[in-house]
This record gives structure tokens, C-alpha cells and sequence, in this order.
């Protein structure tokens, strides 16, 4: 799952303080929003949510589960702030970070809707959020949330080529 980090989040996480801001240095793939407003595509530690143009199956037929993925994050992010910790580590050229909203886990709140899966490998040093990941799936998975509610394929195998019949 991506999300997008602002140039305004530096400004305004270490802008305002009277302390010098740590040394908050990464790098990433950025693009220009406008002249004074820069984008950095960076991974959510330990999920692994459902691509942008994935398909899921319900009913016997076809609705966009990564369309839906995509629609609650932004919900969820508009008009708020992001609390965004970056990790040490970086998946798929990207940097991974941890997103909170309101005091909301962004990863844990779409693995509980069914849209995005655990990816323990990741969490292996956070052993707390990895049993949240953990609990939050079983409970979708109980309450048939999102796509856990019909079928669907592992986002990184749908990354790798493979498709459900609905959507071929």
C-alpha cells in the first residue's frame, strides 16, 4: 500500500518545535505536486494491501477490492494529519513507515476492513504490532470484511500475473 508523504509533513513535524530536527534523511522516487510541494511514494510496514486495479470476487462477480483499499486510506488521510515514522528499512525501492491517524493504525484499520492482508516477514521486529496485524485479519476473516468475503488472490501474487476468472 502506498501513501504519499508531503513536504509540508517535514515542515510541519519539525518546523514548529524549538529543537533541532532529528535527522530525518531518506531516499525515495519523489515527484513535484506543484512548485513548492513534493511527493514521496513510501510502503506501509507490514501490509500488504490490495493493488489499485486488483479485482476481488462476491456473488459471482467481479467489484475493485484495490479501488476500495485505495478509497478508505484516502478517507481516512484527507483533511487529517498523518503521524508518519519511517523505519530503517525499504521494500519494493520505496520506503516503509508506520501511519497513524488519529491515533488509528492506517495498516491495521485495512486488514480489519478486508482490503489488505498481514506481511509478518516485516513485522518480525515488532512482535505488538505483529499480533494486531494478526488479530485485526482474523476478525475480518470472521466477519467476512472486504474481500475476505468471497474470493481473491495474495496482492503479490496478483503482482506477479495471476488473476482471478472474473477478471480475464
Amino acid at each position: 500500500m502506498r501513501a504519499i508523504l508531503l513536504a509540508a509533513f517535514a515542515v510541519a513535524s519539525g518546523g514548529a518545535s524549538s529543537q533541532a530536527p532529528a535527522d530525518r534523511t531518506f531516499e525515495a522516487r519523489a515527484r513535484a505536486l506543484d512548485g513548492d510541494t513534493v511527493a514521496v511514494d513510501f510502503r506501509l510496514l507490514g501490509v500488504d494491501a490490495f493493488e489499485r486495479r486488483q479485482m476481488c470476487e462476491r456473488r459471482g462477480g467481479c467489484w475493485q477490492c484495490g479501488k476500495a483499499a485505495q478509497d478508505l486510506a484516502a478517507n481516512m488521510l484527507r483533511g487529517k494529519t498523518a503521524d508518519v515514522k519511517l523505519t530503517p528499512s525499504s521494500t519494493y525501492g520505496r520506503p516503509v513507515a508506520i501511519v497513524t491517524v488519529d491515533g488509528e493504525d492506517l495498516g491495521e484499520t485495512l486488514i480489519r476492513a478486508g482490503l489488505a492482508i498481514p506481511d509478518a516477514q516485516y513485522l518480525r521486529g515488532d512482535p505488538q504490532r505483529a499480533k494486531r496485524y494478526a488479530a485485526a485479519f482474523s476478525q475480518a476473516k470472521a466477519s467476512r470484511a472486504g474481500a475476505l468475503s468471497g474470493r481473491w488472490i495474495e496482492p503479490l501474487n496478483w503482482r506477479r500475473g495471476e488473476r482471478l476468472q472474473c477478471e480475464r
